[in-house]
């Protein structure tokens, strides 16, 4: 840290660049050396560009030798560093404390940053774990805005403060709650993987805590912890709980009585949550998607015959709309999930179009000419002929309740099975025509122009908005409808990920999921950072690792891509 702490001294009054941090050159007896990594005691602190436009704001990667931890090599690394970056945030916090000034912008007067995570346990860049010259070392990646024109105080904050607060987080780790991470993850892993061989594709732990405070961050205070009903009640792995079965499970009740939150809590699920989130236990299929109708998002060349049987001056066989309906958007969302290799549909009628989903017999008698091929009709042959379950909030419409398996009453937060009622209801039911058999065709995404250059321009555009959208190129992607992206920084991993495989691309024809599947396995592998890049401004810093199926997802709604059905 004393040469870096020289490099300030060292600057200009009035100097704003900071370009000396970067370069961290030195003479010694074999000549000029630029290395930008810093030492405090046997900590190194990498300072990099955050972007190439804001030298007054690097990155800095703070790497922490494994056994001043106490930690052993061969651990699981998203795990201690999820662990890691949630301990971390509260010594940035102390941090900021220090040196903040009511009377000056974050620019004046400086500030550190970090990621600060969900409740969701995911690999990210903002905490990881590297082998350096074999030796094990935990990264925790900051960016700072140095003050402006402030070389004394850019000095203390970089040189003094930082690592200051860097050894009392190391003297604060405390090994105990890092293994009751390690415990609960293991527990929430042994449920999926029995999940997977079982008859089950969801699971909810009694004591669980499903509706979510004001912020969505956390369990809502005072709420009713779950309950399984008696006869739905299983235990996988020492834990007791509601399962679902495999097949096709209606969730229904009055208003506000919990329905749209067990199934958000289902939806959230693919993913492990940290103790004390209350949906720690909830744990469903990971290639579960949540469907919902999406009136005005691109479809490109999708075959929706088994939901929509024509279209006026349109082929069924080979959709493409710029603009579509709720029907159809929610029939190439099911289509797309199934070509994903998405096992578990979860759907609410809230968010579904009405005529998608069902058609009464007086509407049937009315209208003689119907294009549409109502969910209902579909949805057991949905899981009988490939194998995909349905779990569906249903408040409105007693269609769904001949054809389910299972139904769940939710009263008040406490679900009840009334399955034998409600079949009981549907006795007297005319059973409807037999829809035929259809064939459910499996979609290669192949597409011969996808680029991160707008037409005509030498300069790439990428960019990530607030407001639901996601620019690459000539793209502008509508990702609204996209329940299980879990933060803008996935959204910005998936964004740089398009980024990379659009840069590098050389073939005339690209089989995209085979370039997504090989580009998150090197993610997974190498580390999330692998996609990045400063070159664009726009972006913060942070990226977490996406889904397969949210990437496809985003793919599925660019306008000016030529699919190809094989």
């Amino acid at each position: 840290m004393k040469r870096l702490a020289q490099y300030f001294r060292s600057m200009q009054s009035g100097q704003s660049s900071y370009s000396l941090i970067y370069e961290g050159s030195y003479y010694d007896e074999g000549g000029m050396i630029s290395d930008p990594t810093y030492w405090y005691n046997d900590v190194a602190y990498y300072i990099e560009r955050t972007h190439k436009l804001t030298l007054d704001k690097p990155c800095i990667t703070i790497r922490i030798p494994f056994d001043r931890l106490g930690l052993v090599e061969n651990t699981d690394g998203v795990v201690l560093s999820d662990f890691a970056l949630r301990e971390w945030v509260g010594h940035m916090e102390a941090l900021n404390e220090g040196i903040y000034n009511r009377s000056r912008s974050e620019k004046e007067n400086g500030a550190f940053y970090c990621f600060r995570p969900t409740n969701v346990v995911l690999q990210r860049n903002a905490s990881f774990v590297q082998v350096i010259s074999e030796q094990w070392v935990l990264c925790l990646m900051i960016t700072v805005q140095l003050p402006f024109q402030n070389h004394d105080k850019a000095m203390r904050m970089l040189c003094k403060m930082l690592p200051k607060e860097v050894e009392a987080f190391i003297g604060n780790w405390d090994l105990t709650k890092l293994n009751a991470a390690y415990e609960m993850v293991k527990k929430q892993n042994r449920i999926r993987e029995w999940l997977k061989s079982s008859r089950y594709c969801a699971f909810i732990g009694n004591g669980s805590i499903l509706p979510r405070n004001k912020e969505g961050s956390g369990p809502l205070e005072g709420a009713l912890p779950f309950t399984s009903p008696e006869d739905l009640e299983i235990e996988i792995c020492g834990v007791r709980g509601m399962g679902i079965k495999k097949g096709v499970t209606v969730i229904t009740g009055g208003g506000y009585s919990g329905k749209s939150t067990m199934l958000d809590a289902l939806n959230s699920a693919i993913y492990n949550h940290i103790a004390g989130d209350g949906r720690e236990l909830v744990i469903a299929d990971q290639s579960a998607m949540e469907i919902s109708a999406e009136e005005g998002r691109s479809i490109q060349n999708i075959n929706i015959t088994p939901f929509i049987k024509w279209i006026p001056h349109g082929s069924a066989e080979q959709f493409s709309t710029g603009y579509a309906s709720g029907s159809t958007s929610q029939a190439a969302n099911i289509m797309e999930a199934i070509n994903f290799g998405c096992k578990l549909l979860l759907i609410d009628e809230d968010r579904s179009a009405t005529n998608f989903m069902i058609q009464d017999s007086k509407m049937r008698s009315l209208i003689k000419r119907e294009p549409i091929t109502p969910f209902t009709e579909r949805v057991r042959e949905l899981y009988e002929a490939v194998g995909v379950s349905s779990i569906l909030v249903i408040g409105g419409s007693g269609e769904f309740l001949s054809v389910a398996d299972y139904i769940i009453l939710m009263d008040n937060f406490m679900p009840i099975n009334v399955t034998q009622e409600a079949k009981k209801l549907c006795e007297h039911d005319k059973p409807g025509e037999r829809i035929p058999f259809t064939k459910w065709e499996i979609r290669e995404i192949i597409t011969d122009h996808f680029s991160a250059y707008p037409q005509g321009s030498g300069t790439e555009k990428l960019r990530v908005s607030t407001m639901g959208y996601l620019m690459i190129g000539d793209e502008q992607v509508d990702i609204r409808g996209l329940y299980n992206i879990t933060s803008h920084a996935q959204l910005a991993a998936i964004a740089f990920l398009l980024r990379k495989i659009a840069i590098s691309n050389q073939d005339s024809l690209i089989l995209l999921h085979e370039k997504i599947q090989k580009a998150l396995e090197d993610m997974e592998r190498e580390g999330v950072d692998l996609v990045f890049s400063s070159f664009f401004p726009g972006f913060e810093r942070w990226l977490e690792l996406p889904r397969m199926n949210e990437v496809l997802a985003v793919i599925n709604r660019m306008k000016h891509l030529n699919f190809i059905q094989r």
